[in-house]
């Protein structure tokens, strides 16, 4: 009650306050939308599609099967970052329902964006379940970095040791990459001096306390979201038949990530795509590449998504339920 009403409060001030506001919000939202929809009409015109539905039907079904464990297991794995905010913070959540939760916003994140399905649906399930706004905020943060945790880790090892092929062109080399990843690797490895050796243990940024986790803590997350990010290449590696490097597929799908989220765009659409085929399309043939991407977005983004749009429903009308029960 506490973190509705202190968002009611803040939405009284600023911008959000003006009228005229929601329509421009409504029409920002419908041009960037027929802009996306125009790129990827643009694009789709250049794919043989006749023959990535071939392909896609030739895939063998134990590569499939093997995609989707790996697709379930990065799943269940993700759904216990937040239990690592629960940890810190003590409230007193079942792990279930955190757990549920986690999986709810993940999947609306990879479908709809981070701010809408990451950040939303969590204020919204947690405020549902009794939690205060100030508390989903430190989870919130706390998965969050978690995420980008091993992302760092493995991105810095990834480009210094093995960066992937880049296409003639691109503004950035593989010299440019190798000292990436050694800039990546400094900062994971500064990051973890300073939670093992910093007496200063919280910090205030925009109002929010931040604690630094223990040393035992911060392996814990760097061991969980790298073996996230692990499983999801393995997915990947398998609907590509194998017969593209594991490492390079790892460098690739690293690249298409943060791309996504430079660009913005829900879901990545278009973006994944762009990246696989502008890196590897000289290892594996275009229609390959895009019927084993278009497998990948049905296992990982769209069933996921249909699950966890039920348990939303579900959520929310047991909500509705409890609340007419207690009036």
């Amino acid at each position: 009650m506490r973190g509705a009403t202190q968002t009611k409060r803040n939405e009284k001030h600023g911008l959000t306050s003006k009228p005229w506001w929601p329509w421009l919000k409504r029409g920002g939202s419908l041009v960037f939308f027929i802009l996306v929809a125009y790129l990827l009409f643009t694009q789709a015109r250049t794919v043989e599609w006749g023959e990535v539905i071939d392909t896609v039907q030739r895939r063998p079904l134990r590569d499939i099967f093997i995609a989707c464990a790996f697709g379930a297991a990065s799943y269940a794995l993700y759904s216990c970052f937040d239990l690592i905010g629960r940890y810190t913070t003590g409230h007193g959540l079942a792990v279930p329902k955190v757990m549920l939760v986690n999986f709810v916003s993940y999947a609306f994140n990879l479908n709809l964006g981070s701010l809408v399905g990451g950040v939303a649906f969590r204020y919204r399930l947690y405020s549902r379940f009794g939690l205060e706004a100030a508390v989903t905020t430190r989870v919130v943060i706390m998965s969050m970095l978690t995420n980008w945790l091993g992302y760092v880790l493995l991105a810095g090892l990834v480009y210094l040791l093995q960066p992937p092929p880049l296409p003639l062109g691109w503004n950035l080399d593989t010299l440019g990459l190798h000292v990436l990843g050694g800039v990546l690797c400094i900062a994971i490895l500064a990051y973890v001096l300073c939670c093992a050796m910093s007496r200063k243990r919280t910090w205030t940024i925009k109002g929010q306390d931040f604690t630094l986790p223990s040393l035992r803590l911060t392996a814990l997350q760097l061991l969980m979201s790298s073996t996230n990010w692990l499983f999801i290449t393995c997915a990947i590696y398998f609907l590509l038949g194998q017969k593209i490097d594991f490492l390079t597929v790892l460098s690739v799908l690293l690249l298409a990530a943060i791309a996504g989220v430079i660009t913005h765009v829900p879901a990545g659409l278009g973006v994944l795509e762009t990246v696989f085929v502008a890196l590897l399309s000289e290892q594996l043939p275009k229609s390959e590449l895009l019927a084993a991407l278009i497998a990948y977005r049905a296992i990982y983004y769209l069933m996921p998504l249909a699950v966890a749009t039920v348990a939303y429903l579900a959520m929310e009308a047991r909500a509705r339920q409890s609340a007419a029960a207690d009036t």
